[in-house]
C-alpha cells in the first residue's frame, strides 16, 4: 500500500512493519485500512515513524512483509516480499509512483528482518529495483535466529518468541517439528498458531527451549530440520548488500528480563543480540560495503532503542536522497559472533 503526500514519485520510503504475528490479518494492508486487533494495531501506533517520513514529503509504500500466511521470522520471504512490492507499486499507475522513482529502505525488529534481507538479496532477486534503491537503515536486528533462542530462553518478557519463531519458520519451510516437542511444547504452539508479538511479550516469563521440548533434542543443533531451517534465516549467509547502510542496536536487554551472558552469544537489547548484528556490520565492511554506519546504544533495550535510532535513520535517508556521501564508521565497529551456519549434534540418549 502506498501513501502519497505529493503525488510527485521522485522519491519514497519502503516502510517494513515490526507487526511480527502469525494471522494474515494483522498485516499492515488489513490493519491500515481500518482492520484494527490488538494484534493489528501494531501497524497503526507506527506513525510515530512514519509520520516525519511524510513530512519530509516522501511516498510511503509499506509492504504485508510476511506474505499471504504470515511465514513470521522467515527472513528471505520477507526480503522478496518487499521487493515485490517496490516493483510493484512503481509499475502501478494509481501510486503515482515511476520506475525511476528512488527508494529508501527502513524498517525496526521485525521490520529489520525485510529490511536487510531485501538490501541483502536486491541485486540477485530484482536487480532493477536495487538500481532504485537508495540505501537502508535498520534497527533491532535479527541476524541468526539460533543465537537469539539461547539468548530469550528463560528470559521474563521475551521468551515466548521461541514458540513463535518454530511455528513461523515451519511455516514458511513445510517442516513439522511436532515429534520432538514435549507436550507442553505442542500446546504451546497450537495456542500460538495465530498468535500476534502481542500474545506472547511477557506472558510466557521462563520458558526456556528445553520445557519445549523431549529431553533428548534439549540440544537444539540435534534436530536437524531446526539446523536446516535457521542456517536458512540466518542472514550471516546472505549476500553483501550493493547500498549504503545504517545500522542501530540496543544493548541493554536487563532492563526487559534478558541478562544472561552466555558464552559466545553475549549480550543484547533482550531479544536481539548485539555480538551478532557488530558481526554482521563487520562482515559487510569487509566484503565490499564500506558504506556501513554502526550505532550501538548501550543502556537501551529493544523498545527503548527505536527512540534515538528513529530519528537519526530518517535523518540518514534524508542524506542519501540528497546524494551526500554515506558516512562510515567500519574501522571502529567492535568485534562481535561468528556467524557461522549451525551443526548438527547427535540427540542425547
Amino acid at each position: 500500500m502506498v501513501r502519497s503526500p505529493s503525488g510527485g514519485g521522485g522519491k519514497a520510503v519502503s516502510y517494513q512493519s515490526f507487526y511480527d504475528s502469525l494471522d494474515p490479518e494483522h498485516g499492515p494492508s488489513r490493519a491500515i485500512a481500518g482492520n484494527v486487533s490488538l494484534g493489528g494495531a501494531i501497524a497503526n501506533l507506527e506513525s510515530l515513524i512514519l509520520t516525519p517520513a511524510l513530512l519530509a514529503g516522501y511516498d510511503v509504500v509499506i509492504p504485508d512483509t510476511e506474505g499471504q500466511t504470515a511465514d513470521f521470522a522467515a527472513g528471505p520471504e520477507y526480503g522478496t516480499n518487499t521487493l515485490d512490492s517496490i516493483r510493484a507499486a512503481t509499475r502501478s499507475p494509481a501510486t503515482g509512483l515511476k520506475r525511476t522513482t528512488r527508494f529508501g529502505l527502513i524498517g525496526y525488529s521485525g521490520g529489520a528482518i525485510a529490511t536487510g534481507w531485501a538490501a541483502a538479496l536486491a541485486k540477485s532477486y530484482a536487480p532493477d529495483v536495487n538500481k532504485q534503491l537508495v540505501g537502508f537503515a535498520e534497527g533491532g536486528v535479527l541476524v541468526d535466529p539460533a543465537h537469539n533462542l539461547k539468548y530469550v530462553s528463560g528470559s521474563t518478557v521475551w521468551a515466548g518468541i521461541m514458540p513463535m519463531a518454530i511455528v513461523g519458520v515451519a511455516r514458511a519451510y513445510g517442516i513439522s517439528f511436532d515429534r520432538y516437542l514435549s507436550d507442553k511444547g505442542r500446546e504451546v504452539s497450537r495456542k500460538l498458531d495465530r498468535a500476534s508479538i502481542i500474545n506472547v511479550l511477557a506472558q510466557y516469563p521462563g520458558l526456556t527451549w528445553q520445557q519445549l521440548v523431549k529431553p533428548a533434542y534439549a540440544d537444539p543443533d540435534s534436530i536437524p530440520e531446526f539446523v536446516t531451517a535457521v542456517n536458512k534465516v540466518n542472514i550471516g549467509s546472505a549476500p553483501t548488500p550493493s547500498i549504503p547502510g545504517f545500522i542501530g542496536q540496543g544493548n541493554g536487554g536487563v532492563v526487559e528480563g534478558t541478562g544472561n551472558n552466555i558464552p559466545g552469544i553475549g549480550t543484547g537489547d533482550g531479544v536481539m543480540v548485539a555480538g551478532d548484528v557488530r558481526a554482521l556490520a563487520r562482515q559487510y565492511c569487509a566484503t565490499g560495503n564500506t558504506s556501513i554506519t554502526y550505532t550501538q546504544y548501550e543502556q537501551l533495550s529493544h523498545v527503548g532503542a527505536p527512540v534515538p535510532w528513529a530519528p537519526a535513520a530518517i535523518g540518514w535517508l534524508n542524506d542519501r536522497f540528497a546524494g551526500k556521501k554515506a558516512p562510515s564508521n567500519c574501522a571502529s565497529i567492535p568485534p562481535g559472533n561468528s556467524l557461522a551456519p549451525e551443526r548438527p549434534a547427535a540427540p542425547a540418549s
